[in-house]
């Protein structure tokens, strides 16, 4: 086989969902470690009165694009806005754009999808489910494709507790609930929303395994890869470390928290967090489409699965994330915290109810006073408020552990050359 940057030189790659945080990375890493790529076609709504070209260009000028505009300063030319809306028919793409994709494309990323993890049932379903099948429809439109890679997540199937690297059918037939969802009103739906997700906790892991059953059912003859990352968190080493561009999930939590905002915490000391960075995820990403596109034909059934997950290669609990947190934040304190970083987890939810009430609310409720009082305007109990919500959304995975299988992933790490396991580290 060929090595990565060898694979993708020549190559047209589509990308959906570049504008988000893991696209933006994969677009990055693509540009810099393949530099012989042909060109990169991403798939783009227009937002706020920009155009996606607009879009695009101002994404590139942000400081994740620094290190590739040293090493490669054309590299903007590669990159072709598609003006896009997933939730369109037929992608709302342009006859011409269809066209231009079908007879180019070799390589496709489907990245795009909501986190919202509560969004209601039939939004989830739209973003996450017929999306998904226009772009599977889309790809099968494509004359030279090699490998369509759709990204989902490990906890797609998290009412099991040992998952391994396959499909797993969903408990619903997507198609009979996709005709359910369209005359169903939104109370209706949100009534049956419990009932539908059963043991999954949000609309999120649901709909992402309805999404890969469906890439399974749909794809015919495509060859097609499934990556599933864990908690994505920020970068480790590339192209810098700690890059993010946002406060989801777990970085907001830790910043919460070396503020001296987050005190407690609803957590299971021993329960693993499965955190990974989001470069070892792209890694694993462009990886898993290099392998499946340098394969023969009659492996083109086979779909491969990834668990891109640490807790069964290198098992981190959340206890000693707490202790991490508390220690990194007294060594390096952060500007303008609101009091010493202290962070406690607690496994009992009445517990650590009590604990909110004294070491958040409380607190917040002080400070908006003191702030009233002094004619500024109140901000604490905002600020409380939006953490609890988050924390709440979270607690489900603070708090469970699961075991993944990820055979697929060291087979992976084990037919890379030792240069790409040294340019695209995913171990």
């Amino acid at each position: 086989m060929v090595n990565i940057p060898e694979y993708y030189a020549g190559k047209t790659v589509l990308i959906t969902g570049a504008t988000g945080f893991m696209g933006k990375v994969l677009l990055e890493k693509l540009l810099r470690s393949c530099p012989g790529v042909k060109s990169v076609y991403v798939m783009v709504r227009s937002k706020a009165g920009q155009s996606p070209e607009v879009r695009i260009a101002d994404m590139v000028n942000c400081k994740l694009f620094e290190r590739l505009q040293e090493e490669h300063p054309g590299f903007a030319e590669k990159i072709v806005a598609v003006s896009s809306d997933l939730t369109q028919p037929e992608l709302d793409l342009s006859k011409e754009d269809q066209s231009i994709l079908a007879d180019n494309v070799n390589v496709v990323f489907h990245c795009a999808a909501t986190i919202r993890f509560n969004e209601p049932l039939k939004d989830a379903m739209q973003l996450n489910v017929l999306a998904t099948q226009k772009m599977v429809a889309l790809a099968r439109k494509m004359k030279h494709l090699e490998v369509f890679l759709h990204v989902s997540t490990a906890y797609a199937n998290c009412d099991r507790e040992l998952i391994e690297e396959t499909v797993y059918p969903p408990p619903v037939d997507y198609r009979r609930l996709i005709d359910s969802l369209d005359w169903m009103d939104d109370e209706l739906v949100s009534a049956l929303t419990p009932k539908l997700i059963g043991k999954r906790p949000n609309t999120y892991t649901y709909t992402k395994a309805m999404a890969e059953y469906l890439v399974q059912q749909e794809a015919g003859d495509l060859k097609v890869a499934i990556v599933r990352p864990s908690i994505v968190g920020a970068s480790w080493k590339e192209p810098f470390p700690g890059w993010i561009d946002n406060f989801n999930g777990p970085s907001g939590i830790f910043i919460a928290a070396g503020k001296g905002i987050l005190r407690t915490m609803r957590a299971s000391n021993d329960a693993v967090a499965d955190l990974v960075p989001v470069d070892v995820v792209i890694n694993a990403t462009l990886a898993a489409a290099w392998y499946s596109g340098s394969q023969t034909l009659n492996r083109s059934k086979n779909i491969m699965v990834y668990n891109c997950t640490t807790g069964g290669i290198n098992p981190f609990h959340w206890g000693e994330v707490e202790y991490c947190i508390n220690m990194t934040f007294k060594t390096n304190p952060l500007e303008q915290a609101f009091r010493r970083p202290n962070v406690n987890l607690r496994s009992n939810p009445f517990t650590n109810q009590c604990w909110t009430a004294v070491s958040h609310t409380l607190p917040a409720l002080l400070c908006d006073g003191c702030l009233r009082l002094t004619g500024r305007q109140p901000r604490m109990m905002k600020t409380i408020t939006r953490l609890h919500k988050a924390m709440m959304v979270l607690e489900y995975f603070t708090s469970h552990s699961w075991v993944w299988n990820n055979d697929n992933v060291a087979m992976l790490i084990g037919q890379m050359s030792p240069e790409d396991k040294k340019n695209l580290c995913l171990d």
